[in-house]
């Protein structure tokens, strides 16, 4: 099988002790790609230095929004400059949060939109971190030009999600989909089109079913896989081979 995590943060420090032992799991799996969003600007370098290190890792650049109040306006120049210099497949983890205590919402938004104006100006797609904030984030797509991307974890409504689908998106699903009540999630992967899902993680966050409460690993996605095998009653190859393809349309990688 040839399989893409589209969303982990293998880049952090609770990986450092083993990283090197997971990625080569991974490979034994068929997971041959992972794609690794950024958080903040201080976090940059070392996930470059790490991504540099593995040929199946892929980086994306950008600011996170949950942690907006540590966010300087001197941090879009940088990443204009880290775009410049270092070749992102797509810049994120970026998008809004009102999820969090206390959000602050213009201040998100004004962060969020000049990230697009970047990912606009240089044709990159963007990853997309959304919670109850999918109208605001879909009315600012709607005013770009935005070569599409993915939203990560999506968990809005069928109608939202054709809108993101309309504007050139995939939608990313993960361990969430394992957990036998999780039927919205459920549902929502029944009833959009293969051509529109990504697989993904998020680890060492979200983990699945089989491993909550623990750290989750990227070769985790497992069991994403085979939970959407039974949701659309397709072979396991059959998802992976269109949902690599998929995050190949998406993010340009062979």
């Amino acid at each position: 099988m040839n399989i893409t995590d589209t969303h982990c943060h293998i880049d952090l420090a609770v990986f450092d002790a083993d990283r090197d032992s997971i990625i080569k799991n991974c490979l034994s799996l068929g997971i041959n790609r992972l794609v690794v969003p950024a958080i903040a600007a201080n976090s940059w370098d070392n996930l470059l230095n790490i991504t540099r290190q593995y040929s199946c890792l892929s980086h994306a650049l950008g600011l996170h929004p949950v942690f907006i109040r540590q966010h300087k306006p001197s941090d879009i120049s940088s990443l204009e400059q880290y775009i410049n210099q270092h070749k992102p497949i797509a810049v994120g983890e970026i998008g809004l949060d009102f999820f969090i205590e206390n959000p602050d919402r213009e201040k998100q938004k004004d962060v969020f939109n000049d990230q697009l104006l970047l990912a606009e100006q240089h044709r990159l797609p963007v990853i997309l971190h959304v919670r109850k904030a999918h109208d605001d984030v879909l009315a600012l797509l709607k005013s770009k030009k935005i070569t599409g991307g993915s939203c990560h974890a999506f968990n809005g409504s069928l109608d939202q999600a054709k809108r993101y689908i309309d504007l050139g998106f995939k939608l990313g699903f993960g361990g969430t989909m394992t957990y036998p009540n999780a039927r919205k999630i459920h549902e929502l992967a029944r009833q959009l089109p293969l051509e529109s899902i990504l697989l993904e993680t998020d680890a060492p966050d979200m983990s699945g079913f089989s491993h909550q409460g623990s750290r989750n690993q990227p070769d985790f996605i497992i069991d994403a896989l085979k939970a959407l095998a039974d949701i659309k009653s397709m072979s396991l190859q059959e998802l992976a081979m269109q949902t690599t393809d998929n995050a190949r349309e998406v993010f340009g990688f062979s």
